[in-house]
């Protein structure tokens, strides 16, 4: 019996509000048994406040397909543009009053 090409293909669609995208300079990843939680934060300099600009919610198998989909992606930009420099971890204020995460 032979797959149908056309019948395992996915639609998505990407509205323009979503496609516009949001920006986000920390990222603050929180977990338990069931799932993960990445809350993606925008922090203005010389601002003491900052909110969670989006919430995504994967669950354990969902979270670890993204950390491999990521790495491998950095991977492939880094091939092509050169090894990505990494900040220091505590360049960033990280007391908002938030549970401590990894960015």
């Amino acid at each position: 019996m032979e797959n149908n090409p056309q019948e395992n293909q996915l639609n998505i669609e990407l509205s323009e509000d979503v496609a516009e995208g949001t920006y986000s300079n920390l990222a603050i990843i929180t977990h338990s048994p069931s799932e993960f939680v990445i809350d993606f934060v925008k922090i203005m300099p010389g601002v003491p406040k900052a909110r969670v600009k989006s919430r995504i919610l994967l669950t354990p198998q969902h979270a670890k397909r993204l950390m491999l989909a990521l790495s491998e992606n950095i991977m492939k930009y880094e091939q092509i543009h050169g090894k990505i420099k990494e900040a220091e971890i505590n360049a960033l204020p990280l007391n908002f009053g938030s549970p401590k995460g990894q960015a």
